[in-house]
């Protein structure tokens, strides 16, 4: 246990190092922050919590012996990098959504070139293996990663507009493909030391995040949860779908957003506070209270998801889109009735 505890430890106290030396560099040189229609945080707090995870991240990989550093790890290594840089320009001056968009799709395909594929997948209804090695699966594969890496990184972006939410997904998250990646079944000692290193940098940003936050984890932080995560989801073993369901509240809250952006004939991209976390803000939830619920939820979705099998999963994540569509439906009508008394 303890080549996954060394990692988890300096990957925790590297980004916890790195993030009080970047606040004390952007105080000094007094970076002014940017704001949007979404942001809700006060002047006073800076977007360095995504440049210290990457860079601890990344540091603790090559001092790790434990690891090979295969073609995989580095394209996850290189869009990491790539992101971060993109994420702190949108941080520094706001990017427009297509060169985001742009650059994630570019950071998949080169994660892709660079060896990290689905080559099989379970038939939910059969529990069959398909293989999507060869032939026309190969194309619906290739398909299939960049979507899901862009639709994970999209997920945690947009998750990440009050203190604790997305870092406290993400640890979660990288806990269950941690013991995912330890069962015998999957045996990958490698992904687990990866979940670690993930882990020690999400609780380390987390000690600055948790309300009321010193630290954001601005676009390069979010976008480097999401695709890490997305990319171990595919190392181990293509268990996309134990991912899928332990990331479906932020995913399915994502989904209704750009749904109800279309409705409204906005940018899907366009920023706005119709997120599930905004709308329990305005009903008078505190941000401690909307983060402690999306922590439990998770937390009991990720139980599901550990211990059901292919059939299983899909009836639990048909039963929580369900849930979580009803949800957003009956919130969506308590705000509508808050605001026409407020009138």
């Amino acid at each position: 246990m303890i080549k996954y505890v060394i990692p988890f430890l300096i990957s925790f106290l590297l980004t916890v190092v790195l993030t009080a030396c970047l606040v004390g560099i952007a105080k000094k040189i007094k970076w002014a922050e940017r704001k949007s229609e979404r942001h809700i945080h006060k002047a006073g707090i800076y977007r360095v919590g995504g440049i210290a995870m990457v860079l601890a991240f990344i540091a603790t990989i090559f001092l790790n012996h434990d690891l090979v550093i295969t073609p995989e790890l580095y394209g996850l290594i290189f869009g990491c990098l790539a992101l971060m840089l993109v994420g702190f320009w949108d941080d520094m001056k706001e990017l427009y959504w297509k060169v985001q968009l742009s650059a994630q799709i570019a950071v998949a395909i080169l994660i892709f070139i660079m060896g990290v594929r689905i080559f099989y997948v379970t038939n939910p209804l059969t529990g069959k293996i398909i293989n999507m090695a060869s032939g026309p699966w190969v194309v619906i594969a290739t398909i299939m990663v960049i979507f899901w890496i862009v639709l994970v990184i999209n997920a945690i972006n947009w998750v990440d507009g009050i203190d604790g939410l997305s870092g406290g997904i993400t640890a979660i998250s990288a806990v269950t493909i941690f013991i995912l990646s330890l069962r015998p079944e999957v045996n990958q000692p490698p992904i687990a030391i990866i979940c670690a290193i993930l882990l020690g940098t999400a609780l380390g940003f987390l000690i600055f995040n948790f309300y009321p936050s010193r630290v954001l984890a601005g676009t390069s932080g979010s976008m480097y949860m999401g695709l890490t995560l997305s990319v171990l989801a595919i190392f181990s073993g293509t268990k996309v779908a134990t991912a899928l369901l332990v990331l479906v509240i932020p995913i399915i809250d994502s989904i209704w957003v750009v749904g109800e952006r279309i409705k409204a004939g906005k940018s899907i991209f366009q920023p706005d506070r119709n997120h599930l976390h905004y709308r329990l803000l305005e009903l008078g939830w505190s941000q401690k209270k909307i983060a402690f619920y999306y922590y439990i939820f998770t937390i009991l979705i990720a139980a599901i998801a550990l211990n059901t099998r292919v059939m299983g999963k899909s009836i639990a994540l048909i039963l929580v889109i369900l849930i979580m569509l009803a949800v957003s439906i009956f919130i969506d009508k308590k705000v509508s009735q808050k605001n026409k008394k407020n009138i």
